[in-house]
């Protein structure tokens, strides 16, 4: 089987590409700032186009779209929030997952049984709304949103897509108060991924299995 995680230099990613990799998969982990990885900025065309060029003809299994970015933590209400900050976080949590899956189409479609993973987050949920972080929270929601119609949309070709929320994690972005270790936040994604399939697609799943609230 072979995986590409976006975002795999650090935080979770990097947990799943180590799990992936412990178990003998072909891993392809892509970083903005390579270190070892495969190059890729996802909110950047040239970026995707560059590295489809690089793996054409290969079939991909499961893409995971990880890479994300968290701006406006500390943020206020009267003053904060400003608009090049939406801009810059939409780019990469929303727009930069598709951009991804498009960029990757042709060669999931190469591979019997593809799947995307799409890791959103439970401050994507409407019914969970306690405020705050405005542009994390409306950006992953519109992850979800695009996770769900994706999932209408590629069934057809036998590609089955998930959105996940991996836990509050101890990561950079969680911090270091966090509920989760990242090995198993990790470790519950990858049963969480090998279980989607075309019956379950457009799932919105915590990353020990249980159903999320939308």
């Amino acid at each position: 089987m072979t995986v590409l995680i976006t975002g795999a230099n650090r935080g979770i990613g990097n947990a799943l590409y180590a799990k992936f990799s412990e178990r003998g998969e072909e891993v392809l982990g892509t970083a903005r700032d390579a270190h070892g990885f495969l190059s890729l900025d996802v909110s950047d065309p040239k970026s995707l186009h560059a590295l489809a060029r690089k793996i054409e003809g290969k079939p991909l299994d499961l893409l995971i779209c990880n890479a994300g970015v968290y701006l406006d933590k500390g943020q206020s209400l009267a003053d904060g929030y400003p608009p090049q900050m939406w801009a810059n976080m939409f780019a990469v949590n929303v727009t930069g997952v598709f951009l991804t899956v498009q960029a990757m189409l042709a060669n999931l479609q190469l591979a019997k049984g593809a799947k995307v993973a799409i890791i959103s987050s439970q401050m994507a949920s409407s019914e969970l709304a306690p405020g705050g972080s405005y542009i994390y929270r409306a950006s992953k929601a519109a992850a979800l949103n695009l996770g769900r119609n994706l999932a209408a949309d590629l069934s057809g070709l036998g590609i089955a897509v998930g959105i996940y929320h991996p836990g509050w994690v101890r990561t950079d972005m969680g911090g270091s108060a966090a509920a989760i270790a990242v090995e198993d936040s990790a470790a519950g994604l990858v049963q969480r991924f090998d279980a989607l399939s075309l019956e379950t697609t457009g799932c919105f799943e915590t990353f020990d299995g249980k159903a999320h609230p939308y």
